[in-house]
């Protein structure tokens, strides 16, 4: 999705401009700096920071989890750090 792409890549430019912290996360107030950030890269979207980005990280941070679970705890998954996926071997 266009949408996810551009929103991790504003929540990259966040951490690199000090605004994430690795032990406390975001500090407070990234939100609606995240609105503004996804209003001018998606061209006046309208995605606010409540409900739809709040709603989506609770999305993304469930789905990983799952994803993190089952390459740490399940024979068979990997991660290919070149192409930056999760790997499977083919009998998984």
């Amino acid at each position: 999705m266009a949408e996810d792409a551009a929103l991790i890549s504003c929540m990259i430019d966040l951490r690199n401009m000090g605004s994430h912290n690795a032990d406390a996360g975001f500090k407070s107030g990234y939100l609606p700096e995240l609105e503004k950030m996804l209003f001018e890269k998606l061209l006046n979207s309208g995605i606010k920071a409540m409900p739809h980005i709040e709603s989506r990280l609770k999305t993304l941070k469930r789905e990983w989890a799952i994803v993190y679970d089952m390459m740490l705890n399940t024979s068979g998954f990997g991660w290919n750090s070149t192409r930056k996926m999760v790997t499977a071997e083919d009998d998984v």
